[in-house]
Order: structure tokens, then sequence, then C-alpha cells
């Protein structure tokens, strides 16, 4: 067994992980940053922990595998916050803290909170490391914990304010890389027989099913298999904004993104079904519109890798535990031929068209400043057929989610799970997973405040990721909750979210970036084209309508 420090043996296994981008704040294991360079990690120093954490997690969504995070102990809380959007998401984020000496602590030592609470809220396994020797177990098994059934956020914990006692110091280390948790699934566990025909003879047998699919169809790669069967029996298919790249947006079968960053026809659709089949989904408040998608009572199938999810949140007249591309290839292999469901399938269609019809006039609007609506179209028309489109949370979600189309199948979508701000470093963790493909983050003049100084970070590592902000000077998703307060729109009501007028452009050229502004709907595909051409981090500072502001999710009537 060789003798290894610490730091070596971090840099060593989680290069065996296939890891080729870590994301920090200084100064955290130089030892072990030292040691991956010479391994060819690229180690990406950031602005901030929180900005380490959302990189950490798009490079993991990306690649499908595990992404790494790490900062000393007066950044872990920081950091800790940061994984928020991880643990939302079910993304498999491994991050990496030095903490005080045992001796130091409970003793107002310098800089010095306790991370255990911070981290057991926001991670499935939370543990000390107190010697090198205890590395072997600690981290594989991150691994193991980040990557396995519902996947999500792990944390070590090392001893030493940046970490050095435990990656400084040698001991005998065996560097062993578990080879199926490198990549998302692990394992594609099989449904049980009498569960698959259970299913297929309740599906055939309802009038209006349809699917909702979640995130675990991306992270199952489960798309193919979803679609075949959907095609199969004849099923409509909602989305969650997890799935949205995981059925074509302009098959006769599919109604859009359902829950609270929607479309009506898709919570409608769901609404109106008499049986709902649940594919790697979490029931939760935002793929539900608040529980309220499909209503209580509604019949319900749910099949999920991890059992503790099925039946969480809606009775179940049947559970199937399953990987979501196993399960639904199992499933398409026991369904008949074909079933026709033109009533069914002619409401779906019906509902799109309709609600297609609803928006039209603000996507094809020619008005100036331009409607984020019409964005959404010039962005949908010129976005490669390769690219990673990259998500902010809040109004920047509901556009995307809802008014941008997916055109081709090379095309992928993430998106913040919760903290606006998560855009632009988002984008540059998707870019350092996916080097050769053209990165888009979607973000709002409100979410570029948060992280706008990470655009150096992509300049200093040539990371050349396109920002398009749909610039309104405000925060105008929150316009209607402040004026009804004030009751109306009173003085005082508008300093709540009305904005400086930033010029973005001009910041991002000050950064050595390219900055094109862009105050006509027309000029849009030419500014994406140049800004991908330019081989380098640029921002699209989009004029947009202050007045566009996204209607309220579709519910039923209480």
């Amino acid at each position: 067994m060789p003798r290894l420090t610490g730091g070596r043996f971090i840099a060593e296994t989680v290069h065996g992980y296939g890891i080729t981008h870590v994301f920090y704040m200084p100064v955290i294991a130089p030892r072990a940053l030292m040691e991956m360079e010479r391994l060819g990690i690229r180690r990406i120093m950031t602005h901030g922990e929180k900005s380490a954490a959302y990189m950490a997690d798009a490079y993991a969504r990306v690649r499908r595998g595990a992404g790494i995070c790490m900062a000393q102990s007066v950044g872990a809380a920081n950091l800790a916050a940061g994984l928020q959007d991880a643990y939302l998401a079910c993304s498999p984020v491994i991050a990496i803290t030095g903490r005080q000496t045992q001796i130091n602590r409970h003793r107002h030592a310098y800089q010095e909170v306790d991370h255990v609470a911070p981290f057991d809220a926001v991670t499935k396994y939370n543990v000390l490391v107190d010697q090198p020797e205890q590395l072997p177990y600690f981290l594989r098994q991150a691994f193991r914990e980040a990557t396995t059934a519902t996947p999500g956020p792990v944390h070590l914990d090392m001893a030493g304010f940046i970490g050095d006692v435990v990656a400084n110091a040698e001991a005998d280390l065996d560097v062993v890389a578990e080879e199926p948790f490198a990549k998302l699934p692990p394992f594609r566990p099989e449904p049980e027989p009498e569960a698959v025909r259970r299913a297929i003879d309740m599906l055939a047998a309802a009038e209006r099913p349809i699917i909702v699919a979640g995130g675990g169809i991306v992270s199952s790669g489960a798309g193919d298999a979803l679609r075949v069967f959907a095609e199969k029996l004849s099923i409509p298919v909602a989305t969650s904004l997890n799935a949205k790249e995981a059925f074509p947006y302009d098959h006769p079968l599919a109604v859009g993104v359902c829950g609270l960053y929607s479309r009506e026809c898709a919570n409608r659709a769901v609404c109106e079904a008499d049986l709902v089949f649940f594919v790697g989904s979490h029931t939760g408040g935002q793929v539900t519109n608040d529980w309220t998608v499909p209503p209580a009572g509604t019949q319900v199938i749910q099949l999920d890798v991890n059992p503790a999810e099925i039946g969480r949140s809606y009775p179940i007249r049947l559970g199937i535990q399953a990987d979501a591309r196993a399960g639904l290839s199992k499933l398409v292999d026991a369904a008949p031929e074909s079933v026709t469901r033109s009533a069914w399938t002619s409401r779906v269609r019906q509902l799109t068209s309709q609600w297609r019809e609803s928006v039209a006039p603000y996507v094809n609007s020619d008005e100036v400043p331009i409607r984020p609506e019409r964005l959404c179209r010039e962005l949908t028309r010129y976005l490669p057929s390769d690219a990673i489109l990259v998500s902010d949370t809040g109004h920047s979600g509901i556009w995307t989610g809802t008014l941008i189309d997916l055109t081709h199948p090379g095309q992928s979508y993430i998106r913040c799970s919760g903290s606006l701000g998560w855009g632009i470093p988002a984008a540059v963790g998707a870019r350092c997973a996916a080097p050769d493909r053209p990165v888009i983050c979607f973000t709002g003049d409100g979410g570029i405040w948060y992280h706008v100084t990470e655009l150096d970070t992509a300049v200093r590592n040539d990371v050349p990721v396109v920002v398009v902000v749909n610039n309104n000077h405000s925060l105008n998703q929150e316009k209607g909750l402040n004026e009804d307060i004030y009751g109306g729109p009173e003085p005082g009501s508008d300093e709540l979210w009305h904005m400086t007028d930033g010029d973005f452009a001009k910041m991002a050229e000050s950064m050595d970036c390219l900055g094109i502004t862009v105050r006509r709907a027309e000029a849009f595909g030419s500014a994406l084209d140049e800004a991908i051409g330019s081989g380098k981090p640029a921002v699209i500072d989009v004029k947009t309508h202050v007045e566009g502001i996204a209607p309220p999710a579709w519910s039923p009537p209480a």
C-alpha cells in the first residue's frame, strides 16, 4: 500500500472518478489542489463560495456525475447556502471544507462556527474527517451517497482551518475509484414483473391517462424509452422543468411543463386526466402547483428509483421501484402493440393549440422595449442545435420553461432550483463539463446583479459562456405582491421592486468580455451569433418591457 499525503490521495481519487474541474474559494487544501493540477484537473477559483457550489451543481448535472466544490472553514457556511440548489435539484455535489481542530473548538476560535447544522440541512451525508487514514472510507462513501437512490449533495469536513491536518499528513493509503459511482445512475434496478403487468392493465384501461416525467428521466437517460412508451399507449406527456429536454417539444402527445412554472395547457391536461403516471418525479410543490395539479383524489401510479419517494404526496394505486430507463423499457416490452385514445389525444392537442393562440400576441409582438415573450421566440429560433440552455429562477424559469422550445434533440436545459443569481456561475460549470458545446445563460437584471463578478472567473479560465439578460430594470415578478400590500401603485410600493437600469454590456466589457446591447427583437439573432462566435465570455443586454409579467400558473377552481 503506497504512502501518500491526504492531499495526494484526494487528488488521485477525484481523478479516478473522472472529475475534470474543481470549484473552490481559497484557501482550502492547497496540497490537494496542487496534486490535482499535476494530474490535469482544472482548478476554478471563484469570487464566492456560493458560486463555487453553483458551478459544481451545474457541472454535475451536465456530466451526470459528481461535481466538487471546496472552501476553508470561514467560508463553509456560505458553501452550505450554495448547496441549497444542488439539494433541491438532486444534484450529486461533493463539498469539501476545512474546520478548526478539536482543541480550538468551543473556545471562540477566530472565524469559527459549527458546520454540522448548516450542512445537515442540504446534504444526504455529512461527516467529519479527522485524519488521512479515514479518507479511503469517507471519500469513497461520499461518491456512493451522492450518486445512489435520489442523487444529492454530500459534505466532508476536514480537520484544520484549511483542511491541512488531513491534507498534509501522510498515511498508507490505497486509491480505489469504484466505477459504478462515477456516473449516474450507478445501478439500474428493474421493476417487479407483477408491478409491470398491473401498470399496463391500469394504463390501458384508463380513458384519460397522462404521464408526468421528472428529472429522473434525464439523469437516467430515459428520454427515448419515454417517447416509445407514450407512443405505444397513446399517453400524453407533461414534464417537470428538470425534464424539459426529455420529450420532443413538437410531439403530438407533448403538453409542456406543468406545475408552478408552467403552461396552462399542461396543468389543464393533468387535471382532466383520470390516471396520472409520475415517472422519476418528486411529487413536490413546484411540479404540482402546490399539490393542486393533479387534484387530490386522482388515481396515481408512481415509478421512482427511490422507494421513499413513492406515495410521498399522493396516495398511490400502484408504486413501482425502478430506475426510470429500466422501468420504462420493461413497460414498453409488456405493452400491447398499440392503444388508441382519439378523443383524449384530440382534447390534449386542443388545449395545447388554445394555449399557443393565447400567447401568440405577445410572442409575435414588435413592441419596444421588447416583450420577454418575443425574446423567448428569438432565442428558440437562434439557439444552436447542440446548445445547453441554463436558466436562472423566477421569471427566467417561467419564460424558459414555458415559452422557449428545444427544437433539436442535441439541445439541453438545466435550471435554477431556488436561488436567484445561480445562472452565471452555473453556466460556467456547465461549460466546464461540456467544453465543446455552446452554453447560453438566460437571466434577468435581478439575477445578474448577484454574481456578475463570475464573468471575471469565466475570463480568467477561458470559459466562453453567453449570458442573455432580460433587462427590465426591475424585479417585476414582485410587482403584484407589493401593490396588493399598498392597495395599488402607491408611492413606496415601486421601490420594493424597481432597480437601477444597469448597462450590463459595459460592465461585461470592463471585465474583458464581449458586451452587446439589444433594443429591438430583430437584432437578437445576429447578437447571439456574434457572442457565440467571439470565443470569449459575452453578455447580451436585452432591454425588455417592464410590464412583461408572467401570468400566474393555472390551477383548478377550489
